[in-house]
């Protein structure tokens, strides 16, 4: 075991021995020292420290104001310009409208091209679901109504067939007396679409047609008729005056 005294008297022989005598230590060249204690440059800061390089030259020059005013001359985003890397020290020497001008015609400066974003996949998504593709239950959010409301299929239904009436009869093919009737049919939920219209219009216009041919015939068997009863008439009252004739002689 050593004691706390003896601790202390190794300690101060061991420093002694280490630092030894003041008068023996050998003076040091603190400059040499330092020189040989500098860190040597490394290839990134010889690329650093050359001038020449014209990604230095990008980091070290803010090209912000030139940027804006390219976008203000070509008449788009900040984001769309591009400056050439090359060409930064001419660039940042720009300071007017005119200049930028003259750099974007040099083509120093030069518009990003639109960057594409393809719809193919959703054209093809669409024509799926057209054929009834991704619209089962569980790609529903919402009612039935809530997705397509009664209203607006009432409408859309209404304004279908109104335009039709209108449509048949500008041009003749029902006349304004069956386009009231059917206006008012439509609004009371009669057809169910389109075609349930233009089949009734066939059917009406059959319909008035067959009326019209019978009232027509029925028209020509009246005249026949009462044609037959004058001719008749005629026979008889011809008759009647011979026999008052023959009674006088």
């Amino acid at each position: 075991m050593i004691g706390r005294e003896g601790k202390t008297e190794g300690k101060g022989e061991e420093k002694r021995e280490r630092d030894g005598d003041t008068k023996n230590r050998k003076t040091i060249d603190w400059p040499a020292r330092h020189e040989q204690l500098k860190p040597q440059p490394t290839s990134y800061d010889n690329n650093f420290n050359d001038t020449n390089n014209p990604s230095i030259l990008r980091q070290a020059v803010n090209l912000r104001t030139q940027k804006r005013l390219a976008a203000s001359v070509i008449g788009c985003g900040k984001r769309k310009i591009w400056l050439d890397p090359n060409e930064v020290s001419e660039i940042s020497n720009a300071n007017s409208r005119q200049t930028i001008r003259k750099l974007v015609s040099d083509g120093l400066i030069i518009r990003k091209p639109v960057t594409m974003h393809s719809r193919s996949r959703a054209r093809e998504l669409n024509l799926a679901r057209r054929d009834g593709r991704h619209r089962g239950f569980g790609k529903r959010k919402g009612t039935a109504d809530a997705r397509m409301p009664q209203q607006v299929l009432w409408m859309r239904r209404q304004r279908v067939l109104r335009r039709l009436l209108v449509k048949y009869r500008a041009s003749g093919k029902i006349d304004k007396h069956l386009y009231h009737e059917l206006y008012h049919s439509s609004k009371g939920n009669t057809f169910k679409h389109k075609r349930a219209l233009v089949e009734h219009i066939h059917r009406a216009k059959a319909e008035m047609a067959r009326e019209r041919a019978i009232t027509e015939e029925m028209d020509v068997r009246r005249q026949k008729n009462k044609a037959a009863r004058e001719r008749k008439a005629e026979r008889q009252a011809a008759k009647r005056q011979e026999l008052a004739g023959e009674e006088e002689a």
